[in-house]
């Protein structure tokens, strides 16, 4: 597999700026990107990513909200702050060549299925038995599984990429993982792929947290 850096083939900053700011439009009417909450990129080549700038209003993006940055997490010709959690998708576009667009969003299914799996004493989400897992590459059939991670909180983000990176290291290809209080990382190879991922994740988290419920009447 090719490394990051041998991914040369450069996307436009115009077409990469236009799908970050109407996928901002469109999750922040499901809901899903309160407030000034979740961060988006996409890659432009093998160095440099398209990212929201922080603090900025997913449904409300504009071109003045997203910058260059390069893949530790650096802004590129610009003096704009990117997103504290930056360095969360950085590691991605490094680890998968393949990856062109991370998208981190604060749903409430993923949020609440964090808290549910954390307070049961785990530390990932099985996702089994589903029709809707063949929404995901290399899912055939309903007859599988999925190990959705999810990690502890943490403001140290340096640490807590370094939790990511151990546990890629050890597991299969995934296609995203939960903050535990916080919400969802999915990637994909393109737009809609990532958003195909999104949604795929939260009509299962919304079924994980409805059986949850059941099972306690």
């Amino acid at each position: 597999m090719p490394s990051a850096a041998e991914c040369t083939s450069d996307i436009s900053w115009q077409t990469q700026v236009d799908a970050l700011i109407e996928a901002g439009r469109e999750l922040h009417a499901r809901g899903w990107v309160p407030a000034t909450s979740g961060n988006f990129s996409a890659r432009l080549n093998g160095a440099e990513i398209a990212l929201t700038v922080s603090g900025r209003h997913k449904g409300k993006l504009d071109a003045a909200g997203i910058m260059r940055a390069d893949l530790n997490g650096q802004p590129v010709g610009n003096d704009q702050r990117p997103s504290a959690e930056t360095l969360l998708h950085t590691q991605l576009y490094r680890r998968y060549p393949d990856v062109g667009v991370v998208l981190h969003v604060h749903s409430v299914n993923a949020t609440l299925i964090s808290r549910a799996v954390q307070r049961a004493g785990l530390h990932d989400l099985v996702l089994a038995g589903y029709e809707l897992l063949k929404a995901f590459p290399g899912c055939k059939t309903h007859a599988t599984s999925m190990r959705v991670p999810v990690f502890d909180n943490e403001q140290d983000i340096p640490r807590l990429v370094a939790k990511v990176e151990a546990w890629l290291d050890a597991n299969d290809p995934i296609y995203g993982y939960l903050i535990a209080g916080h919400g969802l990382y999915a990637w994909g190879r393109d737009m809609a792929e990532t958003l195909r991922h999104l949604e795929a994740f939260d009509f299962l988290f919304d079924c994980e947290l409805r059986e949850r419920g059941m099972q306690k009447q």
